[in-house]
């Protein structure tokens, strides 16, 4: 028989799980614009960067849809509680995160503030449908594409800096 601790145990360990699931309900999207084919993809990612002294690493569960020209990618937690929220278009890219949101002059300089580097989010729609893109010094290997995983790095401009996607089905 089982004591009265280890059924307290059980029980809050059953609730703890509950309430975690519940805060990790994906967002309900709306539906394209205009009948426009839009990408989606979603995993995890790496991200290394070589800084002087020390290099930085971030680590994240992604969720990217859209086109390069618009789109969004929104970052988050294993437990999905969203980190930053990306949204580009043609008039404008915006972050929002820590509950506010602040525009930028470029998707590049978007991805820069919220990742610490310049991330090729534009050829990361390409390179996700098997296809090479030209990047700024990035280079993807796409072999392991069919197995879902993506590895692209740049060399220059320095800091160097390697980026490692697993795609979900």
């Amino acid at each position: 028989m089982k004591s009265p601790l280890h059924i307290l145990a059980a029980g809050l360990l059953c609730a703890l799980a509950a309430v975690l699931s519940g805060c990790a309900q994906p967002e309900v999207r709306p539906p394209p614009p205009d009948g426009q084919a839009q990408a989606y993809w979603r995993g995890r990612l790496a991200l290394k960067v070589d800084n002087s002294p020390e290099p930085t690493s971030f680590f994240a569960s992604f969720e990217l849809s859209g086109q390069p020209r618009a789109g969004e990618l929104m970052l988050s937690t294993p437990l999905g509680t969203t980190l930053a929220q990306l949204r580009w278009s043609p008039q404008q890219a915006l972050l929002r995160n820590n509950g506010q949101t602040r525009a930028f002059d470029s998707l590049d300089a978007l991805a820069t503030e919220a990742t610490g580097t310049a991330i090729p989010i534009a050829a990361l729609f390409e390179w996700l449908q098997g296809r090479p893109a030209a990047a700024d010094g990035w280079l993807a290997d796409l072999t392991q594409l069919q197995a879902g995983r993506l590895v692209a790095r740049r060399s220059q401009p320095a800091p160097a800096a390697e980026l490692r996607l697993i795609i979900e089905p």
